[in-house]
C-alpha cells in the first residue's frame, strides 16, 4: 500500500516506517503554521487541518499528517513551538526545567479519501537541568526541528519521565491516531 507520511519529521518516520515499508516521507512547503489563537488543543489541530489541506492531489489511499505544540508551564493557553535557534532552545529548556507539561499532537489521516482527525496532550516530567546538562542537551543539537526543544527519544530521554498519556503523543502522533495506523498496517 502506498503511504505518504507528509512530514519531515525523522522521528515520526521512525515511528511508522516498521508499519509501512512503502511508507513515502515528504514535507508540505509552504504551510502556514502560525498558531492561530485559542487554546494550544485548538491552535495544534488548526495547523494540522491546514497541512491536510495543503496537500496536492495524489494517489496515495492513505496519507498522514500531524503537527505537535507545547502547552507553556506558566500559561496553558499559551503554546511552545520549535526553537529558532539555540538561544531560544536555551530559554525554552530552561523554563521545562524541574517541571511538568503537557505536550499536545494533532494527527489527521486520510484513508481512501476521507480525513479522520485525533487531538491528544501527554504529560512529561523534567527534572531540574544542571548546567551541564543543559550544555550537553543544547551542544548534541537534538533540539533542532522539535517541539519544545527536546526529543523523548533523543538525549531527553535520559532525564524525561511521561507521567500521563501516550508516549506516540510526546513523539509527534496522537495516541489514538497511532493505534488506527497500526490497525490498518495488520489488516493489508
Amino acid at each position: 500500500m502506498d503511504v505518504w507520511l507528509a512530514s519531515n519529521s525523522e522521528r515520526r518516520y521512525a515511528l511508522l516506517s516498521p508499519l509501512f515499508p512503502s511508507l513515502r516521507h515528504e514535507g508540505l512547503p509552504g504551510v502556514d503554521e502560525t498558531p492561530p489563537t485559542g487554546t494550544v488543543e485548538h491552535q495544534v489541530l488548526t495547523i494540522c487541518q491546514r497541512k491536510a489541506e495543503a496537500l496536492p492531489p495524489t494517489e496515495s489511499p492513505l496519507v498522514i499528517v500531524a503537527d505537535t505544540m507545547l502547552s507553556d508551564p506558566d500559561d496553558h493557553s499559551l503554546s511552545m513551538g520549535k526553537p529558532r535557534d539555540k538561544m531560544h532552545a536555551a530559554i525554552m529548556l530552561h523554563r521545562l526545567s524541574g517541571r511538568l507539561h503537557q505536550v499536545w499532537s494533532a494527527t489527521g489521516v486520510r484513508w481512501n479519501g476521507t480525513w479522520h482527525y485525533w487531538c491528544e496532550a501527554s504529560v512529561v516530567s523534567i527534572p531540574d537541568l544542571t548546567d551541564e546538562q543543559l550544555d550537553k542537551l543544547l551542544s548534541s543539537d537534538s533540539w533542532k526541528g522539535k517541539a519544545g526543544g527536546y526529543d523523548l527519544h533523543g538525549p531527553m530521554g535520559e532525564h524525561a519521565r511521561l507521567v500521563e498519556g501516550a508516549e506516540s503523543t510526546v513523539l509527534g502522533f496522537a495516541g489514538e491516531a497511532m493505534t488506527f495506523l497500526e490497525t490498518l498496517a495488520s489488516t493489508r
